[in-house]
């Protein structure tokens, strides 16, 4: 089935959570009609827009990497004691900022978001953090284990418009105070 992000009304009604309706994201159709929006990024702003939900099992990997944490969107890093897989409006914060800075990285290495793309982006961003050697050699790390997991390079070939249509939902949703809830 795979995994859905699905925006929530924050917080929980009792002990469940109310879907936001579609309409809070009625303006994602605009940029899904538009000629020039890339087939794929227009049908995830569609589905938004229909759904108030983002279809999250492609871009579980290349998030992970992105934000240095594993289970980002399937909401794992929830405290144990939370049974919800929720990622609160702080977390779309996160989110959203971590895709928005990825998003505006990438700008230089084209249109299309590869592995050796996002390698590059994060090597160049890493470079001019606090321990740069550090983080550095957990990236290679991490790249590494990427490509044993796959026997080679992840096939990961996505239109950078796209990542910006998902910086914009879960920003969306951290403007609005939704919540994201993670259902597979």
């Amino acid at each position: 089935m795979g995994l859905d992000n699905v925006a929530v009304q924050w917080p929980a009604t009792g002990r469940f959570y109310d879907p936001v309706a579609p309409a809070e994201f009625v303006d994602f159709a605009e940029l899904a009609e538009q000629p020039s929006t890339a087939a794929p990024t227009a049908a995830l702003a569609g589905h938004i827009a229909r759904t108030g939900t983002v279809r999250a099992t492609a871009y579980t990997e290349v998030v992970d990497l992105l934000l240095g944490l594993k289970g980002v969107l399937y909401a794992t890093e929830a405290a144990e004691e939370d049974e919800d897989p929720v990622i609160d409006p702080d977390g779309c914060a996160w989110i959203a900022g971590g895709l928005e800075k990825f998003v505006a990285g990438h700008a230089a290495h084209g249109d299309a978001v590869t592995f050796d793309s996002v390698a590059a982006v994060l090597r160049a961003a890493l470079t001019d953090s606090r321990l740069p050697e550090q983080q550095l050699r957990w990236l290679e790390q991490r790249l590494d284990a990427l490509r044993e997991e796959t026997d080679g390079d992840p096939q990961w070939s996505f239109p950078l418009s796209e990542f910006a249509v998902l910086a914009q939902f879960y920003r969306r949703c951290a403007d609005r105070g939704f919540a994201v809830y993670a259902e597979s």
